[in-house]
């Protein structure tokens, strides 16, 4: 089940939250836990039922080790260490086999020239999201960080439905508390009204923008995996449309995902905070999938010794926990190759750092002409590894990279015209008796989008007043002063008009693309 769909818009959300304060005004709170949980995981079983089973067995497995490693109940033939270890090999095993298994066995074939057969495997929806939220509950558990072990909540944490296929990774420090507050059991229509609000503003990323630039980004992609000839301006066009699409879609189901949790006054991590604004690499990792990003430090990172053991250890840490970060997203070469760039590129950065620091440059301080110079160059960085994230293969990525950097051709090839000139915006003007060449309607499509991603206020920002952080190192928003959401006739026939927009493109559900993950 999406979010972007009528069957969750109109049945699943309305039923769930109307059975939820039903039952916890007329019955109890644990009841209406319960119904949260069974409703996560119907909104999971919509998918593959048979994969309820995996979700619930994981769930219960790693309640019962984390209880042992917090309680300290543990025989005598077993330390706290070898029991944490034991259930993340678990995890590990469980997540490598469903994700990687296929991909471990047809590359032993090409190398060594064997015939190794398997059935296919199926990748279950979250299972990365889950698993790594329950890792970090064992290591929490094994610090002592957990301090509440009630099943109940424990299984809402794991299943609750706004992060369940596609984040955040929870901590469960950070939540189980929220799960024991008596406020979120009732009705508040000022924070179900911001939820709703906010839930709006996702879906029109995700349905109206994000949605319709990947027109303009998947036929260069598959022109290159054809190993059709491309020139500069087929390239740039899709790369930039990719890369303005995977922001929308990850950005909308962000969004999304902290409105549905705001309808009760729930708050989940901030997970995407204006990324490509970010100054260097290092600060686009500090706003891109933030939640992803603080695990690997966590729990990776700095297990391996961060930064504490030498420059050199340093960088092949990073070099480690980038490249892994990659294998996460998917089982093949293009994201670890992916992966290994963005180590590069923060090795370069924290050298460059470094070598300032030696030759005297106070680093605390910037200018803005430096801000908008690493702003592009980090900009420019990201759109080259989005261009092998995004390629089915190291060939077409290659392709595509030539083509960018090759400066072959200045105008469209006649495809991709004429991918322009059927969107929607070619159109509209041509409606109005305007017909432009392709060239420039691909341009302020994607200058439109550049704007707004560099100067529109986001998500937060405009919701400030009713939505924070968890993280306190974070500290509260900063509020846009002229779009800081409030309850008003004014904003809610804004919200409504978004609202009506997204849903009348709801032609044809498109899955999030962070769902293959």
């Amino acid at each position: 089940m999406l979010f972007n769909s009528y069957v969750f818009i109109f049945g699943f959300l309305p039923v769930t939250l109307l059975g939820f304060f039903w039952l916890a005004r007329a019955a109890n709170q644990r009841l209406a836990l319960a119904w949260l949980v069974a409703a996560s995981l119907f909104f999971y079983g919509w998918w593959n039922p048979v994969y309820v089973g995996l979700i619930v067995a994981s769930m219960v497995f790693n309640y019962a080790v984390g209880s042992m490693l917090g309680r300290g109940a543990l025989d005598r033939w077993i330390t706290r260490k070898a029991l944490l270890a034991a259930g993340v090999a678990t995890d590990l095993a469980v997540l490598a086999y469903f994700k990687y298994a296929n991909f471990f066995v047809d590359n032993v074939n090409l190398l060594a020239g064997a015939d190794w057969h398997i059935a296919h495997i199926v990748l279950p929806l979250g299972i990365s999201f889950f698993t790594f939220t329950q890792i970090a509950f064992l290591v929490d558990a094994y610090r002592g960080e957990a301090r509440e072990y009630d099943f109940l909540r424990y299984a809402l944490f794991v299943t609750y439905y706004p992060h369940l296929i596609a984040g955040p990774v929870l901590h469960h420090k950070e939540m189980m508390p929220q799960f024991a507050k008596a406020s979120i059991y009732r009705y508040d229509p000022e924070h179900f009204a911001a939820g709703v609000t906010y839930f709006l503003i996702g879906l029109f990323k995700k349905v109206v923008i994000a949605d319709g630039i990947a027109a303009f980004a998947s036929p260069v992609f598959a022109a290159a995996e054809r190993g059709a000839a491309l020139s500069a301006a087929d390239a740039w066009g899709g790369a930039l449309a990719y890369t303005f699409q995977l922001y929308f879609d990850f950005s909308g189901y962000s969004d999304m995902a902290i409105g549905l949790a705001v309808m009760i006054g729930v708050r989940l991590p901030l997970n995407f905070d204006s990324p490509y604004k970010a100054v260097n690499i290092a600060d686009f990792w500090r706003r891109w999938h933030m939640t992803l990003s603080r695990f690997l430090r966590d729990y990776l990172y700095f297990p391996l010794g961060g930064n504490r053991k030498g420059p050199a250890r340093r960088y092949l840490n990073l070099l480690v926990t980038m490249l892994l970060g990659g294998l996460w997203h998917g089982a093949g070469w293009t994201f670890l190759i992916w992966g290994g760039l963005h180590g590069i590129y923060l090795v370069i950065n924290h050298g460059w750092q470094a070598l300032r620091v030696r030759l005297g440059h106070d680093v605390s301080r910037s200018t803005w002409w430096g801000r908008g110079l690493g702003c592009a160059i980090t900009l420019l960085a990201v759109v080259v590894g989005w261009v092998v994230f995004r390629s089915k293969d190291f060939t077409s990525a290659s392709l595509m990279l030539q083509a960018m950097f090759g400066f072959s051709g200045g105008g469209l090839s006649p495809f991709y015209a004429e991918v322009v000139g059927s969107s929607g915006l070619y159109k509209s003007l041509a409606l109005a008796g305007i017909r432009p060449a392709a060239e420039p309607v691909l341009a302020a499509s994607l200058f439109a989008l550049l704007a707004v991603v560099l100067a529109a206020p986001n998500s937060q920002q405009i919701m400030a007043r009713y939505y924070w952080p968890l993280d306190p190192g974070q500290g509260r928003v900063a509020e846009s002063p002229r779009f800081a959401w409030r309850p008003s006739r004014g904003f809610a026939a804004l919200a409504a008009l978004t609202g009506l927009w997204a849903l009348l493109g709801l032609t044809s559900v498109s899955e999030f693309l962070y769902f293959q993950f």
